[in-house]
């Protein structure tokens, strides 16, 4: 393979992590924020209205998949520090030495 096809292929991974992190996050996030003005009624008005429940499950869902994904930045950041790495042996990260 060329240098040309190297860099293509480190340049798409890294707009694909771009993204994600840096667009994909925000919109869970508002998406989230959303969701649970659904499930506080979904109108700004005095009237009795009932509460949506599934607007509120969603709006959780979407914080805690923000909140997993900042705790697992951050434990990367912090293995690093320590000489170790983060890797995926199967779905739930393990912490291990560098290059095991």
């Amino acid at each position: 393979m060329s240098n040309l096809g190297f860099a293509l292929e480190g340049a798409w991974k890294v707009l694909l992590a771009g993204l994600l992190f840096g667009a994909g996050l925000p919109l869970i996030f508002a998406l989230g924020v959303r969701a649970m003005a659904y499930g506080a009624g979904g109108a700004a008005e005095t009237g009795e209205q009932r509460p949506h429940p599934i607007g509120r499950l969603i709006g959780i869902a979407c914080f805690l998949v923000v909140l997993g994904a900042v705790a697992l930045g951050i434990a990367m950041i912090v293995a690093s520090g320590f000489g170790k790495e983060v890797v995926f042996h199967g779905v739930l990260p393990v912490v291990q030495d560098k290059g095991h």
